[in-house]
């Protein structure tokens, strides 16, 4: 177990995306909204905890078959998309007032994900490694 990841930004983050996430989807529940927006929400609250025990239990180290960082830049960019839809239906549709709330958290969960895209960018620019070309540090 990697106990310094969740006191990391990153770490934090993944925290924060999976407790915003289960706020928006507790909205949509309550609400009685869409099925599609609850789902939305509930998938989103368990791909981000999936990952967030991948990186807590070190099995991106162990799995090497697949480059995780990048498949996490990808699940955080294409939960943006549908958060962007969904949030905005939501809030536009506003049927109740916890699927306005819902929405609304839609929409701050869509800056998590993106800035959760922006750590990972770094982190993985920071890690590649050097080539020949590559100035020595």
């Amino acid at each position: 177990v990697d106990r310094a990841f969740p006191r990391s930004a990153r770490g934090a983050l993944k925290i924060a995306r999976t407790l915003v996430a289960l706020a928006t989807l507790l909205c949509f529940v309550a609400s009685g909204a869409h099925e599609a927006y609850t789902a939305l929400a509930g998938m989103e609250m368990v791909i981000t905890v999936l990952f967030l025990l991948l990186y807590l239990l070190r099995l991106d180290a162990r799995m090497r078959f697949l480059f995780w960082p990048l498949a996490d830049i990808f699940n955080s960019v294409i939960s943006a998309l549908f958060l962007l839809v969904v949030g905005l239906f939501a809030i536009i549709i506003k049927t109740n007032k916890g699927t306005l709330a819902g929405g609304v958290l839609g929409l701050i969960l869509l800056v998590l994900c993106i800035v959760d895209v922006v750590l990972l960018c770094k982190k993985i620019s920071l890690d590649r490694a050097r080539g020949r070309s590559a100035p020595a540090k």
